[in-house]
Order: structure tokens, then C-alpha cells, then sequence
């Protein structure tokens, strides 16, 4: 049987609160109108985890302003917040938005892997007022992470303006950026869907695309790296089908609630499990760090993917 992948995740969020203004988002609240995650809440939603099969959590966070006072003490919220789902037997994955070099470097330390959507690699009218959406910006993150040896996962945001031009275009930034330091595990074709908060006016994008967006991926991106596609946003499972069979390979996160498109829930799991097994697909868990980057890793995130490793 053909086997698809899937990550068992839960998502703690540090704050919702960010100073980018995309029009599309539907998880931003504003600047200081959020009350950060505290390390007790944190570590009590961990505990509560243990009997139920989480492997990965992502630590999914608003961004804080890289002139604000309140800079350091957000990374270090985040930083805590990983090294206590190390102790608790979890692998962290951290997408926060960029970072300084130091700042990666020092997250680095308490990561299975990390993440950072590229999105496009066009200035698009969504992004206007959201200054840390700079293609270049972000491409220098996924440099970054290259020459720091972080297992990497970025992808594209489809449905925000940009054309198919646009598409080759990130694509081949990814592929090339791949090629240089070999750190990219995953890239994800994430539709825009469309939520109850967001100003941008778009429709989301047309789900029956995806496979199309999936064989240009295969065709551009090096064959090491996955192609991901989030299930809860293709909502007719027939088309999820036809994604994986255009070249999908994995189903990121499925996690109780997607922080980031908080109207559109995942599919009940074992749903998922026999609808796929029924066309000759078998869902397995993965970890949040692929086998070949294992030896990446600081010590105190080795022993803890190790762990896993053995019991898989």
C-alpha cells in the first residue's frame, strides 16, 4: 500500500498579537491587546497532552515589532516554551515570523525543525502594511536557516493576488535555496481560505487547482523535498485524493484546531485513516524532523527525536 504522511501536532501560541497588517489573516489581534502565553499555562496544556499521541508542537506565535523594547523577552518566551516541551517528551517546531540571525541561532538550540511561508515571491497588495512579508526578507530566513543547519519547512500562500508566473517564480527560490544548503524537508501548497476577521475581499483559492500547483512543484522542487497540503482546507476529500496522486506527500499537522484558518476544522483522524485506505493509501505519523537531518540536531532535541526513532 502507498504511504502518506501526516505530523500528530498540537499548537501552543506565545501571542496572537503582531505589528503586520496582512488582509487575508484571520489570527492577528493588535499590538499590547493580547495577554502573552504564560510558562505555568504552557506547561499545564503539555501535561495534558501525554496519553494522546502528540509527537510535535508548534509553536505558532504573532510577531513583535524587531525594534520593540518587548523583543527579547518574546523570543525568550519562546525559547522557554520550547525547552519545556523538550522536558515533557514533545519535539518543538517553531514558526514565528523572522528572525535575526541570532535569533535563529539561539532557537535553534530547543528545535526539532523550524518554519517560515515564503508565501510569494512578489511584493502583492495584501502585504501592504506588513512590512515583515518582504520576499527578500524571507529568503534571507531561508538562507539562514541553511547555513545553520535547520531542518526547514516553508511553502506558498495560494489566492492572494499572485499570478502563475508568481508560483514558478517561489518555486524555483525554494528549489535554489534547497540546492545550496540541502535543509528544506517540506514545502506547503496552503489555498487561502477564507475566515470570518479578514478585510481582503478574494474568494480563496479554487481547491480543484491544487493538483495542478502540486505536479508544477514536482517538476521544480529538488525530489527530497515533500509537498504538503493541509486536508481541512480541501474540503471535498475527492480532490484531497487527486492531490496526493498529483505528487502531495504529506499532511502536515493535524492538530484540534488550526490556529491560523480557525473556521475550517480537520476531518475526525481515523475518517481520514479508512477514506485513504479505501484507495490504497496507508496514513502514517512522521516526526516534525525527517530521518536525514537527525544528526543536525543540538544533544538535548537528539535524545528526544531518538526516542521516537526507536519506538516508530
Amino acid at each position: 500500500m502507498k504511504k502518506i504522511t501526516y505530523s500528530p501536532a498540537f499548537t501552543l501560541v506565545p501571542t496572537y498579537e503582531c505589528f503586520n497588517r496582512c488582509t487575508y489573516c484571520n489570527f492577528r489581534v493588535d499590538p499590547h491587546k493580547d495577554i502573552w502565553l504564560s510558562l505555568s499555562e504552557a506547561e499545564e496544556r503539555l501535561k495534558c497532552l501525554k496519553k494522546r499521541n502528540i509527537y510535535e508542537i508548534l509553536i505558532l506565535s504573532g510577531e513583535i515589532h524587531p525594534d520593540s523594547n518587548r523583543r527579547n523577552a518574546w523570543i525568550d518566551r519562546i525559547k522557554d516554551i520550547c525547552s519545556l516541551a523538550l522536558k515533557q517528551g514533545f519535539i518543538p517546531h517553531a514558526n514565528v515570523g523572522p528572525l535575526s540571525f541570532e535569533e535563529m541561532k539561539y532557537l535553534r538550540n530547543v528545535n526539532g525543525s523550524m518554519g517560515l511561508m515564503l508565501e510569494q515571491m512578489s511584493s502583492l497588495a495584501v502585504h501592504r502594511n506588513a512590512p515583515s512579508k518582504s520576499p527578500e526578507l524571507r529568503l534571507q530566513q531561508l538562507n539562514w536557516a541553511g547555513q545553520l543547519k535547520i531542518p526547514f519547512t516553508t511553502g506558498l500562500l495560494l489566492g492572494i493576488g499572485e499570478t502563475e508566473e508568481d508560483w514558478v517564480k517561489t518555486l524555483e527560490a525554494i528549489a535554489m535555496s534547497h540546492r545550496k544548503w540541502g535543509h528544506i524537508q517540506e514545502v506547503i501548497l496552503q489555498p487561502h481560505s477564507p475566515g470570518q476577521t479578514q478585510t481582503f475581499d478574494g474568494l480563496g483559492f479554487e481547491t480543484q487547482r491544487l493538483p495542478e500547483v502540486i505536479g508544477l512543484a514536482r517538476e521544480i522542487l529538488p525530489e527530497a523535498i515533500a509537498i504538503q497540503i493541509p486536508p481541512n482546507l480541501v474540503s471535498d476529500l475527492q480532490w484531497l485524493l487527486r492531490c496526493i496522486e498529483a505528487g502531495a506527500s504529506d499532511l502536515g499537522g493535524i492538530v484540534p484546531k488550526d490556529e491560523v484558518n480557525p473556521d475550517y476544522e480537520h476531518l475526525n483522524l481515523m475518517q481520514l485513516k479508512t477514506f485513504l485506505g479505501e484507495h490504497g493509501w496507508q496514513l502514517e505519523p512522521r516526526l516534525a524532523v525527517y530521518p536525514q537531518y537527525d544528526q543536525w540536531l543540538t544533544m538535548p532535541v537528539r535524545s528526544v527525536v531518538d526516542s521516537y526513532r526507536q519506538s516508530l
